[in-house]
This record gives structure tokens, C-alpha cells and sequence, in this order.
């Protein structure tokens, strides 16, 4: 027999719960600009350290500094601050749609717009991103229609899905959105997948992977790391820690690797930790990785660190998990009013000018709402057709759905 103590169970638990004042003295918050940028073919052993800083861009003066800065110009800057307003818009209004009975449900993106719109912009038609259900940036700087959106979330007779999917669970090959899963992690074994068979085919397309920081405690993850590893495929790995897995905050499934991007390091990947809520440092980082996969250097991670201000989704109350005030002290601050200060400092934008624009986005998306209640909400107007239960699931359509279709009078 030995003396030694019982054994314990270790649970992590949040710096801070409801009712606490908030803390992210554990966020260590590199300096604007000083993190180095290597070049694009760069061994992983050799840049191990950007797995552990934040690279960012935007200094707390809003001027732009760093080896990653001066990627985009300032019309492509107004641009992406047009596209970040519109999706936090559309964001507001169907929110508002869903508490009228409108729609059962719906995820916002308050907070992470500068992840996937500035994203986006580093990608060429073809390539296919394998979403989660926060990512509907990289549908609006693709020119995906609103009103469309708007249709799925409805699910109403001019939903492109036909009711097939749960709102705001979209999908568009046309536009390099790969069908949206609820079951998270996923996207990674897919994009993997896809950007093994863009490699074998000598195409020219690479694939984008996307998680949340919850998900990585998923096996997909680690499988899909492997093959990623193992064949050098061309893909785009990315991590969006906002902090929290639905009620689960982000050390649990981070464990004791101190970063998530870390966990790419085992795998031999190169791995990236960028400010997620910083337009320029997301869109210099995406240009990196993206150019070392089109270029044969194989794959990277990316940690986007950034913070879900809003609810998980519609069915959620933060409150019961963390403080109420706990966005306003997150210390990375708010992507849309970041970039506009850039702009102002630069002298191409104003104050006055920015509530113009957020009338106009405004305006835009009202006008595409109405456009979409014309074809009915979820308790009003048209539906889609029962028949389309039975179309586009197989290329011919066996004896057994046939009779069953005949049975529904379709």
C-alpha cells in the first residue's frame, strides 16, 4: 500500500462567471506590427513562434504598420467596410425577423465580420470553402444575392434549398460555398478531401477549412490534419476562436496546448495566429496562406482570434454563462469601427459620411426583406413544393420514391 493522495479530476474553468467583473489578462495581445512575416514557402519549424503571437496590423492610433500591412488599397478597404456593415445589417434584421415569428431560428456574426469578409477577398473564383454557419461574409463579398438569403432562412417557395436545410445553413457552388453541416468539424475532413482531389485532377483550386474553437476538440480535426500533412494538400485551415463553444468556453477544448493554432505544429503544418477583429492583418494572413497553398507549399492553420459578442445562436442567453459586460472589455475591440477609423486617419472617410453609409446598407437590405417576405415568411405565404422532397437525390429516381411521390399527390 503507498500514502499517495486520491486522484483528481482537473476541470477548467473561466477566468470569470455571470455576476463577475470580465478579464483577458490571459489574451496576450502581440504589438501592432512586430510580428515578422515570412516568406511564403518558409519550412514550419523555422516560424513556430507565429503560432504563439497575434499578428497584427491596425495600431491603437488606427494606422496601419508591419511588415503584413500596405496588401490593399483604400478603395478595396471602403469596400470591405461596406461588406462588413452590410453583413452586420442583414445580421440586425434578420435577428429581428426571427423574434416576429419570421423564421424559427438564426445565428448572428456581431463581432467576427472582418473574418470571413476580409478572407474572401484572398480567393479566386473556384475555390471552395467548406463553411460553418458564422461565415456568411464569404457569401456576401461574393456577390451572393440577399434576397436569396433571405429566401433560405424563410424557407419560403423561393428558398434555393427547398426547405431542406435549416436557416441560415446555406449553400452555393457557384459562389465556392460548400453546403453548410451543424455538425461541426467536418468542414475539415472535407476541404481536406476536396483540395486532395483538386491536387490529383492538376487543377488549379484550393479548398478553405472552417471551424470554431470548440470543434477542434472533434476527431475530424486531428484526421484531417493528418492527411493535410501527410499529402501536402492544397488548403486553408482556419480556427475562429471567439472564445466560446456555445456555453463552453474556449480552454476546454483547447486543453493544455496554450494556442490552438499550436496544435498545427505536431502535424508539421505551419501554423498562424492573426487578430481576428483586424481587416487588414486577416486579409495579409489569408494572402499568405493561400499563395503558399496554390504555390504547392502545402497547407496552413489559422487561429482568427476574435470574440462572439452576440448570443450562440437565437435559442441562447449568454448571460446564464459569462458577464453581461464582457464584450465591451474584449481588448481587440470592433472590426467595422476599427477599420473605419483607418479610413478616417487615411483622410478617404468621415464620420458623417460612415452614417451615410449605414443608412444606404440599411436601406439595401430593408429593400431585399421586403422582396423576400413577398415569397412568404414561416408561418405566411408560398412554401416550397412537397414534390421537392423527392427531386435531386438521386440521378434516377428509384421505383420506391416514385410510388411514394404518386402517394403524396405530387
Amino acid at each position: 500500500m503507498t500514502n499517495d493522495a486520491p486522484l483528481a479530476l482537473h476541470v477548467p474553468e473561466p477566468a470569470v462567471r455571470p455576476g463577475g467583473l470580465p478579464d483577458f489578462t490571459n489574451v496576450r495581445i502581440s504589438t501592432a506590427g512586430a510580428v515578422a512575416r515570412p516568406d511564403v514557402d518558409a519550412d514550419p519549424e523555422s516560424i513556430r513562434d507565429l503560432a504563439y503571437s497575434i499578428i497584427r496590423v491596425l495600431d491603437r492610433d488606427g494606422e496601419a504598420v508591419g511588415p503584413w500591412a500596405g496588401f490593399l488599397s483604400d478603395e478595396e478597404l471602403l469596400e470591405g467596410l461596406r461588406h462588413m456593415m452590410t453583413l452586420r445589417a442583414f445580421d440586425a434584421r434578420m435577428q429581428m425577423a426571427q423574434r416576429q415569428g419570421k423564421t424559427s431560428f438564426y445565428m448572428q456574426h456581431m463581432g467576427e465580420e472582418a473574418v470571413s469578409c476580409a478572407f474572401r477577398k484572398a480567393l479566386l473564383p473556384g475555390d471552395m470553402n467548406f463553411p460553418t454557419y458564422r461565415q456568411a461574409g464569404l457569401l456576401i463579398v461574393a456577390g451572393y444575392p440577399l434576397v436569396e438569403m433571405m429566401c433560405q432562412i424563410y424557407s419560403n417557395e423561393q428558398d434555393p434549398l427547398k426547405g431542406r436545410q435549416l436557416p441560415v445553413l446555406y449553400s452555393s457552388k457557384e459562389h465556392g460555398f460548400f453546403s453548410i453541416s451543424g455538425n461541426l468539424a467536418t468542414q475539415y475532413i472535407q476541404a481536406v478531401g476536396w483540395a486532395m482531389a483538386s491536387a490529383i485532377k492538376n487543377d488549379t483550386k484550393i479548398a478553405i477549412g472552417w471551424i470554431g474553437d470548440g470543434s477542434t476538440a472533434e476527431s475530424d480535426f486531428h484526421a484531417a490534419l493528418v492527411f493535410a500533412s501527410t499529402y501536402k494538400a492544397p488548403v486553408v485551415l482556419n480556427i475562429v476562436n471567439n472564445q466560446w463553444a456555445i456555453s463552453t468556453f474556449q480552454g476546454i477544448a483547447r486543453g493544455g496546448s496554450g494556442t490552438f493554432a499550436a496544435r498545427g505544429l505536431g502535424f508539421g503544418i505551419p501554423a498562424l495566429r492573426v487578430d481576428g477583429n483586424d481587416y487588414l492583418a486577416v486579409y495579409a494572413v489569408a494572402r499568405w496562406a493561400v499563395e503558399r497553398a496554390r504555390r504547392n507549399f502545402g497547407p496552413t492553420l489559422i487561429e482568427h482570434v476574435t470574440y462572439r459578442v452576440g448570443a450562440h445562436s437565437s435559442s441562447d442567453d449568454p448571460s446564464a454563462y459569462r458577464p453581461r459586460t464582457e464584450s465591451d472589455t474584449w481588448p481587440l475591440g470592433d472590426p467595422v469601427i476599427r477599420l473605419k477609423n483607418h479610413l478616417i486617419v487615411r483622410g478617404v472617410w468621415s464620420e458623417d459620411r460612415h452614417k451615410q453609409a449605414e443608412a444606404e446598407v440599411l436601406d439595401t437590405v430593408i429593400t431585399a426583406q421586403k422582396e423576400a417576405e413577398r415569397h412568404g415568411t414561416l408561418h405566411s405565404g408560398g412554401k416550397p413544393s412537397v414534390r421537392d422532397m423527392f427531386e435531386g437525390v438521386f440521378a434516377e429516381m428509384p421505383p420506391h420514391l416514385r410510388r411514394q411521390r404518386q402517394q403524396a399527390g405530387v
